[in-house]
């Protein structure tokens, strides 16, 4: 029985002596950890500052219609920031508008409606920008198709190398045509090709104008 009494007492001295040996290395990891976790804490922060800062330079540079610079303060933010701000959307958004970017525009103005919806303070004003953004957007499309025909229909010939032939852009190099119908598919000899699915040279710029007759 003395001895069992011993020997509770040696492991509860032993206990109490880890304790004491132990606790100061515990105290130390903690506090390790707790120093990393406040570098985490104030790195993030000073991050968070630094793009609202860009962000706010950027805004202050399209408000003064320095458009160019505006745009480089709000890519660095893109290139910055780990989760990017809302409102950087809408002024990205509204930036390209500004010059001329209309295509980039709209899909950064579409991204604000997304993730804000009818409640986003830029609200009103993203969806009439967005309004204006696809407006001008048609109207450069337009313009450039017209110059794209006005350019085919000059009397520029296109050089289409060695070989003289192209692949046919009508049956794309197969030779015939496909026709997609709810009870088949219909295929069609090209009226424009030679059996191989290509066209000469003059063919090609014929077509490339409008003027190539189909042979059939």
């Amino acid at each position: 029985m003395a001895k069992a009494q011993q020997r509770r007492l040696l492991i509860i001295n032993v206990s109490i002596l880890l304790s004491f040996i132990l606790s100061p290395i515990v105290s130390i990891s903690q506090t390790q950890e707790e120093k990393i976790r406040e570098a985490e804490l104030q790195a993030e922060q000073m991050q968070k500052v630094k793009i609202t800062r860009l962000l706010d330079e950027g805004v202050d540079l399209m408000n003064d219609e320095q458009y160019e610079q505006a745009n480089e303060k709000f890519k660095e933010v893109l290139a910055t920031a780990r989760v990017i701000p809302t409102d950087l959307t809408f002024f990205f958004g509204k930036n390209s508008f500004h010059l001329g970017k209309y295509e980039q525009s709209i899909d950064w103005l579409n991204k604000y409606i997304e993730l804000k919806g009818t409640t986003g303070q830029h609200y009103q004003e993203c969806v009439e920008l967005l309004d204006q953004s696809n407006k001008a957007f048609l109207i450069v499309k337009e313009q450039e198709r017209k110059e794209a025909k006005q350019i085919l229909a000059s009397n520029y010939q296109i050089d289409c190398g060695p070989s003289g032939k192209v692949v046919c852009p009508v049956c794309s190099g197969n030779g015939v045509i496909i026709q997609r119908g709810a009870f088949g598919d219909i295929y069609k000899t090209c009226p424009y090709s030679d059996e191989h699915g290509y066209l000469t040279c003059d063919e090609y710029n014929l077509l490339l104008r409008g003027e190539l007759k189909p042979k059939f």
